[in-house]
């Protein structure tokens, strides 16, 4: 049996990247993987964020991880020069599996276009839907159909591409 998945609503997420920011409140955001995106690549083996003072733009690579057979780029949920990193990654990568929301964060950035990248994330009550039809879609991606079913369940229509 899997564990269920956690989204919390508080946060905001770029869905088609599986990665989350939280707003500290000062200007800042930090970011990190979500429990979805850990749990359709699998478990980290090394996690290597961009450098401080690095400048990025909403959906740039912020960090790479290295899975069992591959290193695939995470990106940014937003844009902003990174202020800090999660150091602890470095002898601990599995933090981000462990911990995604936690201790696995992997990086803080100071925001510089928030208005304009906040159109692009989901939080709040529109959130679970969003996180189950993307389920869904990887699930139906991955592996191989067996009962025929070409929608989501509950929602009773076919699903559109």
């Amino acid at each position: 049996m899997t564990t269920p998945l956690l989204s919390p609503p508080e946060l905001h997420y770029l869905m088609a990247h599986q990665v989350w920011a939280r707003l500290e409140g000062d200007g800042t955001a930090t970011v990190g993987i979500t429990q979805l995106g850990i749990r359709l690549s699998g478990e980290v083996y090394m996690c290597r964020p961009k450098r401080i003072s690095t400048a990025l733009m909403q959906g740039d690579t912020v960090a790479v991880v290295e899975l069992s057979k591959s290193v695939v780029p995470v990106k940014t949920p937003v844009s902003g020069t990174v202020l800090v990193i999660n150091e602890a990654l470095q002898d601990q990568p599995e933090l981000v599996h462990r911990d995604p929301y936690g201790s696995g964060w992997i990086a803080r950035l100071q925001l510089t276009n928030w208005p304009a990248d906040q159109t692009a994330l989901l939080t709040g009550d529109a959130l679970a839907p969003a996180m189950a039809h993307h389920a869904w879609l990887y699930r139906q991606a991955l592996v191989p159909a067996t009962s025929g079913t070409t929608h989501p369940p509950g929602d009773g229509k076919p699903h559109q591409p």
